[in-house]
């Protein structure tokens, strides 16, 4: 397994300056990583510093609560593809899924999506796990197929918990006959975190401890 290319090595906090966003992308560029994951704001200046390396940048769209209207979410993609941007992760209308107004949800999935796509970037819908049942993550699920999202994703890693095994496997039990991958996140801190949630299906997995992993992972092979 290459370890390096399921991780999006992420920093979401809100005090994140310049120079860790900088050394995040110094990171990623050095281990490999599949993409960095940063907050809009940062999105520019971390294609700058990644613009001669593999690596890409995703961010965060409607993060972290999802309770954003469907023309902001749309106004943040375009600014975040405009500045580079080549994966979009977007929080959900978790008040809304929960209050059974799917065409208000799909909707808001699907001006996201097709924005990503005319850009032909990938966008991952964020489900945020810990606040739904089980029926209602099926119906998250549902909608994200039908509004053409490439990836589901579990957290954002700001709510009351992140991924679990369980969630990974119902996830991926959804979607991929249909090709979406599953995106664990929240709560990833170690090799053993991150060999669960491949073996429950996880196709990509976002962490901020992507390096920690690392080391463990050259720890066990060495």
């Amino acid at each position: 397994m290459n370890i390096a290319s399921l991780i999006d090595h992420t920093l979401l906090k809100p005090d994140a300056t310049a120079t860790d966003i900088e050394r995040l992308c110094r990171e990623a560029a050095q281990s490999q990583f599949y993409s960095v994951c940063v907050n809009p704001v940062h999105v520019r200046s971390a294609g700058t510093f990644l613009q001669a390396t593999p690596v890409k940048v995703c961010s965060v769209i409607g993060f972290p609560l999802g309770a954003n209207l469907t023309a902001t979410k749309a106004a943040e993609t375009r600014s975040a593809l405009r500045d580079g941007a080549r994966e979009i992760d977007m929080v959900l209308n978790i008040g809304a899924l929960k209050a059974g107004q799917s065409a208000g949800v799909l909707a808001d999935i699907q001006t996201v999506v097709q924005l990503c796509h005319e850009a032909q970037a990938l966008c991952k819908v964020i489900f945020e796990t810990c606040l739904l049942t089980d029926a209602e993550k099926t119906r998250a699920a549902e909608l994200s197929l039908t509004g053409g999202a490439d990836f589901v994703k579990t957290s954002t890693g700001f709510s009351t918990g992140g991924a679990t095994v369980a969630d990974v496997a119902l996830l991926s039990r959804l979607v991929k006959a249909h090709g979406l991958g599953v995106k664990a996140s929240g709560g990833i801190r170690s090799l053993a975190d991150l060999q669960k949630m491949v073996t429950a299906g996880a196709t990509r997995i976002g962490t901020s401890n992507g390096i920690k992993i690392l080391q463990e992972a050259a720890g066990h092979t060495a």
